[in-house]
C-alpha cells in the first residue's frame, strides 16, 4: 500500500500529467471516488479506500495549515508543489458533508504563463481588449463562471501592460494564486483584519497606476472600486454572471448608481472556454468573449434592451463561428451553459 506522501505524488503527478485543472475526492462511508477536471470535463481516476482517505485529508490539512481537528467547518489551504523543475500552487478547500469532509484541489501552475493570443480564439477580440487597458482611468471588468479563466486573463492583461510600459501595480486577491514580478500583490486575510475594503483604502495611499481586485463579491467591494477609478486609477476585476448585459444587472442589483456606471464602467469581457478540437482530440481551451463597451454599454445601463447589431457577438454566435472554422466540435457549440 502507498504511503500516504506516495500516494499524494502520484496522484498530484497524474493530474498534472492530463493537464487537469482540479481534483475532486466524493468521499463514501467505506470508498472515496477521486475525479479529475480535464478541460471542462470531470473525469473519474481511481477508487482509494476510507481510510486511505482520512489518511490523505490529514496530511493535506496538516501541510497546507489547515486545522487538523476542524471538522464541521469549512476551510481553504495552499500548498507549493514542485515537480520536474516546474512549480505550482495547490489551493485547497474543504466542504463537510453527511458526517465526512471531501476535499477539492485547484492546481496552478506558476510558471506557465500563457500569452494573451494563446487565451483567446479570435484575434480580432485580443485586439479589442488590448484598446481597453489602455485607458488610465475607469473599470474593465471580467465576468464568467468560476472556472471561465477570469483571474488567468487579468495575470495575463497585466503583464502585457507591463511589458509595455512601468506601473505602479497593485493587486488585492483572495487567495493570490500567481506571484508575478513587478506587482504588489496584496493577501486578503479577514481573519487578520484585512478585507477588501481595507485593502484597498492601503493601496490607494501607495500611488498605484493600476489596481486590480481578485473578485467583487459584494456591495461594498464593488463601491470602493468605482471610488477607485473615480480618482484616476484604472482598476480591474472579476465579478460572476452570466453574461455580459448580466454583469450590468448585477451592479445594479448591488446599488451601485447609474451614474457611477455611466461614468466610469470602460468594457464588459464576459468569458466562456471552449475546447478546442485537433483530430477529433481536445488539445487545449480557449476563450470567447461578449464585448460591451462604447454605445452598446450606455443602453445596458440605461435599462435598454440589447439591440440586435453586428458590432455585438453573443456567445451563440461565437459558438457557431468556432464551429465554422473547426475549431471545436458540434456538441460544444449547441451548448448554451459554461
Amino acid at each position: 500500500m502507498d504511503t500516504v506522501s506516495r500516494l499524494s505524488e502520484r496522484l498530484l503527478q497524474s493530474a498534472i500529467e492530463v493537464n487537469a485543472s482540479d481534483i475532486h475526492f466524493y468521499p463514501f462511508s467505506d470508498q472515496v471516488n477521486i475525479y479529475f477536471r480535464v478541460f471542462g470535463n470531470r473525469i473519474l481516476h481511481e477508487t482509494i479506500s476510507a481510510g486511505q482517505y482520512q489518511l490523505l485529508l490529514t496530511y493535506y490539512k496538516f501541510t497546507s495549515g489547515m486545522d487538523i481537528g476542524e471538522v464541521r467547518k469549512p476551510q481553504n489551504g495552499t500548498i507549493i508543489h514542485d515537480q520536474l523543475s516546474h512549480r505550482y500552487a495547490l489551493r485547497l478547500s474543504t466542504l463537510p458533508v453527511n458526517h465526512l469532509e471531501s476535499l477539492a484541489i485547484r492546481i496552478l501552475p506558476q510558471e506557465n504563463n500563457l500569452t494573451l493570443d494563446r487565451l483567446f480564439l479570435f484575434p480580432n477580440q485580443l485586439k479589442k481588449l488590448k484598446k481597453w487597458i489602455t485607458s488610465r482611468n475607469g473599470i474593465i471588468l471580467l465576468t464568467g463562471p468560476t472556472g471561465s479563466g477570469k483571474t488567468t486573463t487579468l495575470y495575463a492583461l497585466l503583464q502585457s501592460i507591463l511589458a509595455e510600459k512601468s506601473y505602479q501595480t497593485i493587486t488585492l486577491e483572495d487567495p493570490i494564486e500567481k506571484e508575478i514580478r513587478d506587482i504588489l500583490q496584496v493577501q486578503v486575510n479577514e481573519k487578520a483584519g484585512i478585507t477588501y475594503q481595507t485593502g484597498l483604502k492601503a493601496a490607494l495611499r501607495h500611488d498605484p497606476d493600476i489596481i486590480m481586485v481578485g473578485e467583487i463579491r459584494d456591495r461594498f467591494t464593488a463601491e470602493f472600486a468605482f471610488d477607485a477609478s473615480l480618482t484616476g486609477h484604472l482598476v480591474l476585476s472579476t465579478l460572476h454572471a452570466k453574461n455580459a448585459a448580466g454583469t450590468i444587472h448585477r451592479l445594479l442589483e448591488m446599488g451601485i448608481k447609474e451614474s457611477d456606471l455611466q461614468q466610469s464602467l470602460i468594457a464588459v469581457a464576459a468569458l466562456q472556454l471552449v475546447p478546442i478540437k485537433i483530430n477529433q482530440y481536445t488539445a487545449r481551451r480557449a476563450a470567447i468573449m461578449e464585448l460591451l463597451d462604447g454605445p452598446l454599454l450606455e443602453t445596458v445601463i440605461k435599462g435598454g434592451d440589447m439591440p440586435s447589431t453586428q458590432h455585438f457577438h453573443t456567445f451563440h454566435h461565437l459558438r457557431k463561428k468556432a464551429y465554422a472554422y473547426g475549431f471545436i466540435g458540434n456538441e460544444t457549440n449547441l451548448e448554451t451553459g459554461k
